[in-house]
């Protein structure tokens, strides 16, 4: 089955994907976006799309952001390092938990600068995965546009969730997918992207770890970890990409169908352009600032169809392969997923961890689990693209 699944990977490529992803150099039309990109699960990045924005001037200069959300108390997230909704080690034990940030509501001028300027101590994030740039940031709506119309005619619906981010480059999301249609708009520095297609599944290593979240005290400084009691599990990508040089031949020992196998789509998303990422596609994101010292972007949640495409990777997900279940996932540590993702229809069933959302909406970064049945199947790749 290995091997079956291995032929997969490279058959999605040479049928579909290709080994780089293509660049529009104008914003597509409905029809074409939907045809050559969203049907075939097939990511771009279009440039000239947002170039009419106000945003890409303005935000630049901190004292305009600053002076517009000067009184706005905004969820700010910290971590020691900058690493949240990640795998850090447990605690208690030799193991590995994962772990969100510590989420302060702060002031936006005083947020901006720990992110400009940030403390050896810890990393600061503006983000709350909960449409809020249409709440915590509503003064800065008119800089940008509602949605992104070609989009949205081609999709059929307007953005359930319309997200900003600003960071600098300590701050760096790991591999993670997402259940909408996500259009990604850099206003402000750059985006560096690892993309893997949905068939890639097995690569992830997903395994179930105990969950957690960081504590910060302001009177000393330090965070703690903290693990949620009751205890609470939360399947998530055992891969780290990017290993220091000293650990990658023990990484790929680790992980062999990741390091081994295709390369992922390496792409750089430069202020003005828009990223388009197809549902369900896994991606790890890092940063670069602007002129201003900051990464800056929107993005916008559109709802997935949840139709055969959804169905076919269920079926993907489930069918075993070796390589994980001897090395990284004992039996005890997989649940059962079958089923349109639990609450599918709903913001807060799909995305991860910031549960101290304003509007009291909570959006989480799909968290699907590996369920192991023993068959044997034919793949056909074009069940997936």
């Amino acid at each position: 089955m290995e091997g079956k699944v291995e032929s997969l990977w490279e058959e999605v490529r040479e049928l579909t994907l290709g080994t780089t992803v293509d660049r529009l150099q104008s914003p597509p039309k409905p029809l074409q976006f939907l045809r050559d990109f969203v049907s075939q699960s097939k990511p771009c990045i279009i440039s000239n799309a947002i170039s009419h924005w106000p945003a890409l001037s303005l935000w630049s200069t901190p004292s305009y952001l600053a002076t517009a959300l000067s009184s706005s108390l905004v969820s700010l997230h910290l971590t020691p390092d900058g690493q949240a909704d990640a795998l850090v080690p447990h605690p208690s034990q030799s193991s590995l938990c994962f772990v969100s940030a510590h989420v302060q509501p702060t002031l936006f001028p005083q947020a901006l600068d720990l992110i400009r300027l940030p403390p050896s101590h810890l990393v600061a994030y503006l983000q709350q995965q909960n449409d809020c740039f249409r709440t915590e940031y509503s003064e800065l709506e008119s800089d940008c546009d509602a949605h992104i119309p070609w989009a949205s005619e081609a999709l059929g619906c307007l953005p359930e969730a319309v997200n900003l981010w600003i960071g600098n480059h300590l701050s760096q999301t790991s591999f993670h997918k997402d259940h909408y249609e996500n259009l990604y708009a850099v206003v402000s520095g750059e985006k560096h992207f690892l993309l893997l297609p949905p068939t890639d599944v097995h690569r992830m290593y997903i395994k179930e770890y105990p969950a957690a979240r960081y504590s910060y005290s302001q009177e000393n400084g330090e965070f703690r970890l903290e693990v949620e009691e009751p205890e609470r599990y939360v399947p998530w990508s055992s891969v780290d990409p990017c290993p220091a040089r000293a650990s990658l031949k023990q990484e790929s020992l680790k992980f062999p169908l990741y390091f081994n196998g295709p390369k992922p789509f390496e792409v750089t998303v430069k202020a003005g352009e828009v990223l388009y990422l197809p549902s369900m596609w896994f991606h790890h994101v890092r940063q670069s600032p602007g002129d201003g010292g900051c990464t800056i972007a929107v993005n916008y949640w559109y709802d997935m169809q949840f139709d055969i495409k959804y169905a076919y990777f269920n079926f993907l997900q489930s069918l075993p392969c070796r390589s994980i279940d001897d090395q990284t996932i004992p039996e005890g540590d997989r649940e059962d997923d079958s089923g349109p993702h639990a609450s599918s229809n709903h913001l807060n069933s799909r995305f991860s961890g910031d549960e101290s959302a304003t509007n009291n909406v909570e959006i989480h970064k799909d968290r699907d689990n590996v369920q192991v049945h023993e068959r044997t199947f034919v793949l056909d790749s074009s069940m997936f693209v």
